[in-house]
């Protein structure tokens, strides 16, 4: 264990500020990032290490953008917080709606978590009902009543949801299985003139990564429509990422509200909720559905958010597609090779691994892979400089400073790591 880390479980829970940094269901101790440079980590004892991490998608350009980089530090010298509006929260406005048909208007504020917690309020107060339905692991921050059968943080350490929240928090939340479209009908016939929401990921991507089944979100939006609940997706991963307008664009659904973050910040805390007019505008100060921050739309984050924006078109979507589906192949080939069963699965950009022998559709699939074997994948190819999310919950992001060299090397270290994982049993 190092110091530095001894030092952090002295003042830090768990010596971490967010419980997926830490490496317990992976085993070891987490190292500390002293630079990002690219694809690249540089940990305070000077190791490098190939980042698939990215700031959890946040940063799809790679680490320390020149772009990003300059865009922050003019921010910076203009002042850090006002309390006021900026120019710059007025534009990042304008190139969402233009990149997303969904969204009329956007309401920015810090972290996903906070997003969330926004939209289930508006849809809450703007249908005048209470329940709200989320899929089993389905991630969308740590809002009380979204934390029962919760992906991410929440599935990696093992829990059915958190200790402090009451029975009264989650009463009103209604789950079932993604990809289940029986269970949703049945939910739908039972309680659909109560529902103000549905909150889903269109691309799972907080129990590993699970795509959508064929008419999964067709279905959710007829459903939606039918009973007069609001539609929500969650792209906080997806949004910016899959493509221009995300997960949305890729599938042809509308949703009611979307929630973006990650990408949308260009790797500084910033969120956002968004949808039509009508609807947005029933939040404070124009309706009676409250939200504020003192933080919300702060100007080196929107600056950040801009420059990350602006760099993005469809030939580097494209490139980037291309990057992911190297890196998936790559490893579905190194590690099969060695005779382990492995659903290696790609969305767009984004990858996903389970040690698992049959394809992985819902959260109980997520749940049946074999996590001690990704534990010691994990730590195996971390030894050669690779760095994985630390749970077999999470995702692969590649980003656009992944190049060839980085995917060769990181598919060599793949198939070593089999291979001692082979002979080990």
């Amino acid at each position: 264990m190092s110091e530095l880390f001894e030092r952090a479980k002295a003042v830090i829970p768990g010596g971490v500020n967010s419980a997926v940094r830490s490496f317990g269901a992976v085993g070891g101790d987490p190292f500390f990032v002293a630079r990002g440079e690219g694809a690249y980590l540089v940990d305070t004892e000077g190791r490098r290490y190939i980042d698939y991490v990215q700031s959890w998608g946040a940063s799809i350009v790679g680490h320390a953008h020149p772009k990003i980089v300059e865009a922050v530090q003019a921010a910076a010298a203009d002042g850090t917080s006002f309390g006021a509006p900026t120019e710059r929260e007025v534009l990042l406005a304008e190139a969402v709606a233009a990149r997303v048909p969904s969204v009329e208007m956007l309401r920015l504020v810090s972290s996903g978590t906070e997003a969330a917690m926004t939209a289930v309020r508006l849809a809450r107060g703007a249908s005048g009902r209470d329940k709200i339905l989320k899929f089993a692991g389905c991630y969308h921050g740590h809002l009380d009543a979204l934390l029962v059968a919760a992906g991410s943080g929440v599935a990696t350490l093992g829990l059915p949801g958190s200790l402090g929240v009451t029975d009264g928090a989650i009463a009103d939340t209604l789950v079932v299985g993604y990809n289940d479209i029986d269970a949703l009908a049945a939910v739908f016939a039972e309680h659909g003139d109560a529902i103000a929401a549905v909150l889903v990921e269109p691309i799972a991507a907080n129990m590993g990564l699970v795509p959508p089944a064929p008419g999964f979100l067709a279905a959710l939006r007829s459903h939606c429509d039918a009973s007069g609940a609001y539609l929500v997706f969650d792209e906080v991963i997806t949004g910016f990422r899959v493509g221009p307008s995300g997960a949305q664009g890729l599938f042809d659904i509308r949703p009611d509200l979307s929630i973006f973050g990650k990408v949308l910040g260009g790797g500084l805390p910033l969120a956002a909720v968004g949808g039509p007019a009508e609807l947005m505008d029933q939040l404070a100060p124009f309706g009676g559905v409250y939200q504020a921050g003192t933080l919300s739309g702060n100007p080196i984050a929107t600056a950040a958010g801009l420059a990350a924006l602006e760099l993005l078109d469809d030939d580097l979507y494209a490139t980037l597609t291309e990057t992911a589906t190297a890196l998936t192949e790559g490893l579905r080939d190194a590690i099969s090779s060695a005779g382990l069963a492995v659903q290696v699965s790609r969305a767009e950009t984004l990858g996903g691994m389970f040690f698992a022998d049959r394809p992985v559709t819902d959260y109980a699939g997520a749940r049946a892979a074999d996590h001690e074997r990704f534990g010691e994948f994990f730590r195996a190819m971390l030894a050669q400089g690779i760095f994985l999310a630390p749970s077999g919950y999470e995702t692969m992001f590649p980003s656009l400073a992944h190049g060839a060299t980085e995917i060769e090397r990181t598919l060599e270290a793949a198939a070593a790591a089999a291979a001692t994982l082979t002979s080990a049993r």
